[in-house]
């Protein structure tokens, strides 16, 4: 059995393009319409995943009231602070 290859963010992101322009251009059989969407939907699952780890992992810089540069976590997912 083949081994899985594990694609990178980029990787992916080229990959879900090419899936999408297949299954837009070409009059592809049922089987094959349906194993490309089922590809493209766990790379794209894959990819969601990563982007949300790499959101948690930023840090941004910010100036203290003491004038002082300081690194925080970027908030995620809460934009009243």
């Amino acid at each position: 059995m083949a081994e899985k290859k594990k694609f990178s963010l980029e990787e992916s992101m080229a990959r879900l393009e090419e899936i999408a322009g297949e299954l837009e251009s070409e009059k592809l059989p049922l089987d094959k319409s349906v194993k490309l969407y089922e590809e493209g939907v766990k790379l794209a699952t894959k990819c969601a995943a990563e982007l949300e780890d790499a959101k948690r992992k930023i840090k941004i810089l910010q100036q203290g009231k003491d004038g002082e540069i300081e690194l925080v976590d970027m908030p995620v997912g809460d934009s009243n602070n």
